[in-house]
Parts: C-alpha cells; structure tokens; sequence
C-alpha cells in the first residue's frame, strides 16, 4: 500500500486540525484536495458572490502550490453549487483568471442544499510533476 502525505498551505493549518481533516494527501504521484471554499481568514464566507467564488480559487491554488502543483496539473475539477441556476454564470467570469491552458480537466458540477453557509466549494484531483503512480 502506498504513503500518505498530508499537505497544508501557509497559515490555515489551525483550521484543517480543527476539523480533523488534510486540506489535501498526495499519494501515488496524485494530489487529491479537499474541497476549498471562499473562506477569509477567519473562516467566514465572503458575502459577494463572485468575490467568494474568485476566494475559493485563490485558497485551492494556496493548497495547489502546497503540494508542489499548479491548476495546470489538475485533472479532474469538481464545482458544488448551493444555487446553480443563478450562480454558475460567475464560473465564466472567476474561472478563467486561474484555469490553465488546454487540454482543460474534466469538469463536473453539481447542485447542493447546503455548504456550511457557502455558496461554492471547489474539490480536485492533480498529477504532481515529476512524480509517478
């Protein structure tokens, strides 16, 4: 069976110990993070939406660049939404500021009741550079 590394970003490892919880695990040459959220500093949701969303792309790629990868190494990208129809619109607008070039990952979304007072919550699997399985 393989290693586990648990992987944290600068600054936020009170709140992953907190909550019992990696805030990704590299393991066999992937990198699998949890799913990051538009959280300030002190944990709480930012109320514009679109700031929220551009939050949460900026905290996944703090753990990103933590595991020694870059959004260019994501494959698989999921999107959970608390309200789809009227939120997904800002995906076109935040994500391409920190999409990488092509080809893209795949891409899933998914509509959810609750996210612990969030709107977005971004989840990814990366292939770690130089690494293999």
């Amino acid at each position: 069976m393989g290693s586990r590394v648990a992987v944290f970003p600068a600054g936020r490892q009170d709140l992953y110990t907190r909550n019992r919880y990696s805030a990704a695990v590299a393991s066999g040459g992937f990198l699998f993070v949890s799913g990051q959220v538009g959280s300030r500093e002190d944990g709480s949701p930012e109320p514009d939406p679109e700031a929220q969303l551009r939050l949460a792309f900026q905290n996944l790629n703090a753990v990103l660049v933590a595991g020694g990868c870059s959004f260019d190494d994501v494959i698989d990208f999921t999107i959970y939404l608390t309200d789809p129809e009227n939120d997904f619109a800002y995906w076109g607008t935040v994500a391409p500021e920190f999409w990488g070039e092509p080809p893209y990952p795949t891409l899933t979304g998914i509509g959810v009741t609750w996210l612990y007072g969030f709107r977005f919550e971004l989840k990814v699997t990366a292939r770690i550079p130089g690494e293999t399985a």
